[in-house]
């Protein structure tokens, strides 16, 4: 079943705010909260739809993807980025930026009660250098990274401060009249739970540092700073609380010979005088291995032989980018004495004065047609 437009969820226009986004919806959260909806699985899908909608419109970035290349911008990229592997905690987890801390008196968090949210635990984030060739290809990588889990043997209990609800109620005299407030509960920082027995060798949350090792597949097309999602392989939460997600950031290194710009490649291939008069074949690198090419003969300096589907695979699935090969003429710049009146024979030959066709456009039009 095809997605609704993101815009038409959140009865929006494109040129919607960033004001008008969170307003917009704060409302449908309200209108499908679970709480007001209860059994009712329509209305939790569009309180998911909802939710869905506004992690991607309340990001600039991802909202300029969406704009220009709408749900595609977010398939096929391996899962990550998106918004459609949203689970409640992470839906709930919006709330504090939409309604403000004191949110949740009157919810109770999905199957939860008396305003209990669980709690997440903090996020981990590691640097992951990748050759050209992995970015080409895409790849599986396998992370070590030292992340807090539950020591075995720790037991919690209900705090007694809240009761288990994660957050303290109260009630304020105002002009306006008598107003309830909410807000979490500092002695069990919103978990609903705090520690009743743990090992000696466990920290004051009860956690042990485990180092664990995580496969990471690398979708093709990535690019240098992008961030990628591993959800549940961050530090654990105390108590009834969900993992954090680990956070790739991307790393992009450099190549010896080719360039990279946005899905295309450049390589600079440097061709001697004798090459570029009577025509040859040169080997060149690509991100798939090596191929060779053949320079016509008569080939001048600058020109610009395009490789079709030998660059990057675009991320959002739309095809590959080319490698441009740039083709420069070696000038010597020491000669022997035969090699020297040789040349100096040929100064005023017809055949070696520059005649440039219409054919032979300058570096100005090369550059043109290169970013048209």
């Amino acid at each position: 079943m095809a997605k609704r437009d993101y815009y038409e969820i959140l009865g929006l226009q494109k040129n919607a705010t960033a004001a008008e986004i969170k307003k917009a919806y704060r409302k449908k959260a309200i209108e499908f909260h679970p709480d007001k909806n209860p059994d009712d699985k329509e209305a939790e899908a569009k309180f998911k739809e909802a939710a869905e909608a506004y992690e991607i419109l309340s990001n600039a970035d991802k909202k300029a993807r969406y704009d220009q290349f709408g749900h595609q911008a977010f398939d096929g990229n391996g899962g990550f980025g998106g918004g459609g592997g949203m689970n409640m905690d992470d839906i709930f987890s919006q709330f504090g930026d939409i309604f403000g801390g004191g949110f949740g008196g009157g919810f109770s968090g999905f199957g939860g009660g008396g305003g209990q949210r669980r709690t997440k635990g903090s996020n981990l984030r590691v640097r992951l250098k990748l050759t050209l060739e992995e970015i080409a290809n895409g790849v599986e990588k396998k992370i070590k990274v030292k992340r807090k889990v539950q020591a075995s043997g720790t037991t919690y209990k209900t705090c007694s401060t809240c009761n288990g609800a994660g957050q303290v109620m109260r009630v304020t005299n105002t002009i306006l009249g008598r107003m309830q407030t909410a807000s979490t509960c500092t002695a069990c920082g919103g978990a609903g739970q705090i520690i009743d027995k743990k090992p000696a060798d466990a920290d004051a949350q009860g956690f042990k540092v485990k180092e664990e090792t995580i496969p990471v597949k690398i979708p093709a097309g990535v690019v240098d700073g992008m961030q990628l999602k591993v959800s549940g392989k961050g530090n654990e939460a105390p108590g009834n609380g969900v993992s954090g997600d680990l956070l790739v950031a991307i790393e992009e290194e450099d190549h010896p010979t080719l360039q990279r710009e946005g899905d295309n490649l450049h390589y600079d291939l440097y061709v001697s005088v004798p090459d570029a008069v009577l025509g040859s074949s040169k080997e060149i690198d690509t991100v798939t291995g090596k191929v060779r090419i053949k320079i016509e003969a008569g080939m001048q300096s600058g020109k610009i032989l395009r490789l079709r589907g030998k660059g990057i695979p675009n991320i959002n699935g739309y095809g590959k980018g080319d490698l441009l090969v740039h083709v420069n003429v070696w000038t010597p710049k020491t000669l022997n004495k035969t090699q020297k009146e040789f040349f100096e024979t040929m100064k005023d030959d017809e055949h070696f004065q520059p005649k440039p066709e219409n054919s032979d456009k300058s570096f100005f039009e090369k550059v043109k047609d290169m970013f048209s």
